[in-house]
């Protein structure tokens, strides 16, 4: 495309020369949007997650220019590595400045390690190049205990203002718990490895047919792999025009105290017909409180945060809602995370053999006992539906 260029390993540094229209917005999320090979995302993004990096590069942006550290140390944050492999140029700390000098559609250019905008200097950092980036990455793993120990802290004071969810009862409007009574939850979280989670649980989803219920961006992810949400929730900051008119219901996730400044943004959409749902606790921690409310018979949840540096990345000091969710529901949840990895979905050369032997052995029953081909055509599918995994 004209007006980029893409650095190589053994350019100098005075000689990168990057243009493209930029795109600045204080938020990642609500930008990734309008993203493309053309665009330069101007963002203020302190230690860049793995699910922001890996969608800024599946965005095709030559460059990221980042007013905020994207690695600092505190923790073994993966995105800025994940940019700097990809080839994405990454200029580092420039500074909120920016943000007051560049516009939407502004043509941008980065030479070396400043950003240029009209033939003018705007902003200046540091370049971030992967031998940095992984630098980076091995010292912060020296701060893990320090973060953990902070996180627990947190975990266990966030705790005692949030523990009324192991005993409240939510406001789930009726036609909600009626519709769930008895059946297979399915909780979607736009969260790390949902894509191959949900393409292993396709045989799940089209036998069982679970209630699905959509959190924020996970319904643009289950249109994204064929499937429509029965239900969104959330604070509908990160899902689209198009998942929510998807779905068959959208439920707002509210402050304890009423307010819901998501229902403005729905409205704005056209939606009129939503509820609203107040609740402490984080939106994917109340989707699968309201599965169990509702009396499901099974909670699956896909793309839901586990561990130090998921909550981390989220931003999130403690897990306390997350805990006591999971305290609550016990046995009942079960997460999808990691299942493409128990059974992949490839199938192998010696699969494909036993389903040619398979039909060769059809094909000669059929000639043998034409009063046999009901049930041989039946015994077909179990092999096919046990040698592919469907």
């Amino acid at each position: 495309m004209k007006g980029f260029h893409h650095w190589g390993a053994g350019e100098p540094l005075g000689g990168v020369r990057i243009s493209g229209r930029a795109v600045p917005g204080r938020r990642t999320k609500r930008i990734l949007p309008r993203l493309g090979p053309g665009t330069i995302p101007i963002v203020d993004h302190e230690n860049l997650d793995r699910l922001t990096a890996e969608a800024l590069v599946e965005s095709g942006v030559p460059a990221v220019v980042n007013a905020a550290p994207s690695a600092n140390g505190a923790y073994p944050s993966q995105g800025a590595l994940i940019l700097a492999r990809a080839g994405v140029y990454i200029l580092d700390g420039v500074g909120r400045k920016v943000f007051e000098r560049v516009s939407e559609g502004d043509e941008v250019e980065l030479r070396g390690d400043a950003l240029y905008c009209g033939g003018r200097l705007v902003a200046a950092g540091e370049r971030l190049d992967q031998e940095t980036a992984e630098r980076r990455l091995r010292e912060s793993r020296a701060a893990v205990g320090a973060a953990l120990e902070r996180f627990a802290r947190n975990t266990v004071s966030f705790m005692r203002e949030e523990q009324d969810l192991l005993f409240s009862s939510l406001p789930v409007p009726g036609e909600v718990a009626a519709e769930i009574r008895g059946r297979h939850v399915l909780v979607v979280v736009r969260g790390y490895d949902y894509r191959e989670d949900l393409a292993a649980l396709r045989p799940y989803l089209r036998d069982l047919k679970p209630y699905i219920i959509a959190v924020d961006g996970g319904a643009d992810a289950l249109l994204e792999a064929g499937w429509r949400p029965d239900l969104v929730f959330g604070d509908m900051d990160s899902v689209s025009e198009k998942g929510l008119a998807a779905a068959r219901r959208v439920l707002v996730h509210a402050y304890p105290d009423g307010r819901c400044p998501g229902a403005e943004r729905v409205r704005r959409l056209g939606i009129e017909r939503f509820d609203t749902l107040p609740a402490p606790g984080l939106s994917e921690d109340v989707a699968i409180l309201i599965a169990d409310q509702c009396g499901a018979e099974l909670v699956v949840a896909v793309g839901t945060h586990v561990g130090l540096v998921e909550f981390l990345d989220k931003g999130r000091e403690g897990a306390s809602s997350t805990f006591l969710t999971r305290l609550k529901v016990g046995p009942r949840l079960v997460d999808a995370k990691g299942v493409s990895k128990l059974y992949p979905a490839r199938v192998s050369a010696a699969q494909l053999a036993a389903l040619a032997a398979a039909g060769l052995f059809a094909a000669s029953a059929v000639v043998y006992s034409s009063d046999r081909v009901a049930d041989i055509f039946s015994l077909l599918a179990v092999k096919l539906r046990l040698l592919l995994g469907i």
